[in-house]
C-alpha cells in the first residue's frame, strides 16, 4: 500500500486521479444501552437508516455502482452479516452490492472503512461504502467474552494469551497504575467530554452527521410488554449536560476495589451505527460528483500492543500512522481518539505530547457512547464536518482495541 501514499502534508493535501475519497459520512444517534432511544432496535435496523441515507443523500448515484458493503460489528448474531445483507437490500442496495461484516472490536467500523478504502486503492473495487453497527442492548454480556473456550487457553501458561479475555475495566485500571493517571485527572477529563458533548449538541454541531431513526419504543417491557410507541431518535441521549468533576468524584470504582475506573469515567455502553460512502477520484470525476467530495482517506496503520494494558494502543498506532503517511503531529488538526476509559486516553494524549484541546472537540465516547463496531464510522462521521467548521485540513482516528492493539488512520478535508 505504500505506494498509494503521498507521503508528507504537502503531497497528501494534493488531489490525484487514485485517491480514495468519501462523498457521505453519516451516523444515527448513539443512545445508552438498556434504557436509551434505540433500546428496542436490532442492531441491522439501526444500520439499514445510516445505509438508506448515502443513497438518499447521492440521488444522483445508481446503488449498482456500489460493488462493496463492509460493516464493523462485534457482538451480532451469525456476525451479522445475514441481517446486514438483507438490511441493505430492503433499503435498495443492488443484488449485485457485495456484502461483509468485519469484526476487529473496537476498530471494527475503522476496519471495515479501511478495508473498502484498500479495495479502491488497489483498483480491485471503484465504490464502496463502509461502516458499523452494534446494539449493545440486545447483544452485550455473554457475547462479549467467550464462554465456550479451549480449557488450554483458558489455563495457558503463556501470560498474554490468558489476559485477553481479562476485563477492559482491569485493563483501565493496569493502564492508571502503571503510567500514573489519577482518579481525579480523569473525572475532569470525563467531566470535559460531557461538557463539550453538550455544548456540540446546542449549538447543532452534530446536525450535518446525523440520521434520525424511527422505531419501536415500548415505555414498560417488564409489566407491559406487549405495549408499543413509534418513536423518531434524533439526538444522542447519554450526554450529561451538568456533568462535573466534583460530582464524578462521588462515583465508585467500577472494576476494582480501590480502583479509579467508574462508569462515569468510561466509556457508556451503547446502540448505535454509522455508514461512509467511498470512491476513487476518478470515478467521481467521471459520475460527475466531484463536487460532493467532503474528504479523502490518507492511510491506515494497525498495530499490537500487550493485552493487559490494551488502552496504550493509539500511543502505538499514531506515531506509526505518522511515520507511514509523512505527516508530523503538529500538522494534525484534530484528533478523534476514542475514549475508552479516561486512564487510557488521558494517557495516550501524554504519551504523544498532543494538544488536548485538539482532542475529541465534540466530546468523546464517555459523553456520546461506544457502539462498539459502530465507532469507527462514528468517529469518521463527527471528524469530516469538524474539520470543516474549523477550517482544519487533517484529522486522525484512533482507538484502542480489546485483547491488545491500536488503530489510527488519516483523514483529509476537502
Amino acid at each position: 500500500m505504500a505506494g498509494f501514499i503521498q507521503k508528507g502534508a504537502k503531497n497528501i493535501l494534493q488531489k490525484n486521479p487514485h485517491d480514495v475519497v468519501f462523498l457521505t459520512a453519516v451516523r444515527t444517534p448513539v443512545t445508552k444501552a438498556k434504557k436509551g432511544g434505540l433500546r428496542d432496535a436490532y442492531d441491522h435496523e439501526i444500520l439499514s437508516f445510516a445505509l438508506k441515507a448515502i443513497l438518499d443523500r447521492n440521488p444522483n448515484l445508481d446503488p449498482a455502482l456500489i460493488q462493496d458493503v463492509q460493516i464493523g460489528t462485534v457482538l451480532s448474531e451469525l456476525g451479522g452479516s445475514k441481517a446486514g445483507r438483507m438490511a441493505s437490500l430492503h433499503v435498495g442496495y443492488s443484488p449485485l452490492s457485495a456484502f461483509a461484516t468485519v469484526n476487529r472490536a473496537c476498530s471494527s467500523g475503522l476496519a471495515a472503512i479501511t478495508a473498502v478504502a484498500q479495495s479502491i486503492a488497489v483498483g480491485a473495487i471503484d465504490v464502496g461504502v463502509g461502516g458499523g453497527m452494534e446494539s449493545m442492548t440486545r447483544n452485550y454480556g455473554s457475547r462479549a467474552i467467550p464462554t465456550q473456550l479451549w480449557d488450554r487457553l483458558r489455563d495457558s501458561v503463556v501470560k498474554d494469551a490468558r489476559d485477553c479475555i481479562m476485563s477492559m475495566g482491569l485493563t483501565a485500571e493496569n493502564v492508571a497504575e502503571r503510567y500514573g493517571v489519577g482518579r481525579r485527572e480523569q473525572d475532569v477529563f470525563a467531566a470535559g467530554s460531557h461538557q463539550k458533548a453538550w455544548r456540540a449538541q446546542e449549538e447543532g454541531w452534530f446536525d450535518e452527521e446525523l440520521v434520525p431513526v424511527t422505531t419501536r419504543w415500548r415505555p414498560d417491557p417488564e409489566k407491559m410488554p406487549e405495549k408499543e410507541e413509534e418513536v423518531t431518535v434524533t439526538k444522542d441521549d447519554g450526554i450529561r449536560a451538568g456533568s462535573t468533576a466534583e460530582k464524578l468524584a462521588g462515583m465508585k470504582p467500577a472494576f476494582k476495589e480501590g480502583g479509579s475506573a467508574t462508569a462515569g469515567n468510561s466509556s457508556q455502553v451503547s446502540d448505535g451505527a454509522a455508514a461512509a460512502l467511498m470512491m476513487r477520484r476518478s470515478t467521481a470525476t467521471e459520475l460527475g460528483l466531484n463536487d460532493s467530495i467532503i474528504g479523502k482517506w490518507a492511510g491506515t496503520q494497525v498495530v499490537g500492543t500487550l493485552p493487559d494494558e490494551m488502552g496504550v494502543g493509539p500511543a502505538i498506532a499514531i506515531p506509526k500512522l505518522l511515520d507511514y503517511t509523512g505527516i508530523s503531529k503538529d500538522e494534525v488538526g484534530i484528533w478523534e481518539i476514542n475514549e475508552a476509559f479516561a486512564s487510557q486516553a488521558l494517557y495516550c494524549i501524554r504519551k504523544l505530547g498532543i494538544d488536548e484541546t485538539k482532542v475529541n472537540p465534540k466530546g468523546g465516547a464517555i459523553a456520546l457512547g461506544h457502539p462498539l463496531g459502530a465507532t469507527g464510522g462514528r468517529q469518521l462521521a463527527t471528524l469530516l464536518p469538524e474539520l470543516k467548521r474549523q477550517g482544519q485540513e487533517l484529522g486522525v482516528v484512533s482507538m484502542c482495541i480489546g485483547t491488545g492493539m491500536g488503530m489510527a488512520s488519516l483523514i483529509v478535508r476537502e
